[in-house]
């Protein structure tokens, strides 16, 4: 697969890296990481714009996300069980995505890009929880833009390394994020729970 993706890059660009990304949110088994990551490599070369390929990777993974929302909040957990693994989403993976999404919510939404095999079910739980189109689109466009700038940059820093970059990723990406996600919830809490500390306060004097 990786082999049929770089093909298609170098023989389509722009338009590759829209559709692929697209077709890999939605569930196809396209190997994201890699290919940000490449692409931006290719950016180092000085073959393609660093701009352009920002925003085409930014909209190939809106366009996945948007169209996961919609599905989720149309037809909800019977598609996805019915149709899940024949798009190599098991069982497994949506329960594992459905238990992060009941304690996490909508942080996951954002950061979901960056746990392998969950990136591609957070737009669908989010719809099918009934989160509004506005919220679901504040988190996860957010998230895009995070995760497509940081793969496309690594991938124009290291160069000739950018090979290197996923597997390594990948390793640390099953435990550190998730991580992550706690500690921004917990700091969140922590913010909100003093803001209404000091605000009673104020009314209490």
């Amino acid at each position: 697969m990786e082999n049929f993706v770089l093909d298609m890059f170098n023989q389509y660009g722009y338009v590759a890296l829209f559709f692929l990304l697209a077709l890999g949110i939605i569930g196809l088994p396209v190997p994201d990481e890699f290919l940000l990551t490449f692409s931006g490599y290719v950016v180092y070369t000085g073959e393609i714009s660093f701009t352009l390929t920002f925003c085409t990777a930014f909209l190939g993974t809106a366009t996945g996300s948007t169209i996961n929302y919609w599905l989720g909040r149309r037809y909800g957990l019977p598609l996805l069980l019915k149709f899940g693994p024949k798009i190599h989403i098991s069982a497994k993976k949506i329960e594992l995505t459905q238990r992060y999404f009941q304690r996490f919510g909508k942080p996951l939404i954002a950061f979901g890009y960056f746990i392998p095999g969950v990136r591609h079910l957070t737009a669908y739980f989010a719809g099918m929880s009934g989160i509004s189109y506005r919220t679901f689109a504040m988190y996860a466009y957010g998230g895009a833009v995070f995760w497509a700038m940081l793969f496309i940059s690594l991938g124009r820093m290291v160069g000739a390394n950018w090979y290197l970059v996923t597997s390594i990723v990948h390793k640390v990406s099953l435990w550190a994020i998730p991580v992550l996600v706690v500690i921004a919830i917990g700091v969140i809490i922590y913010y909100i729970k003093v803001k209404n500390k000091k605000s009673y306060n104020m009314i209490k004097n």
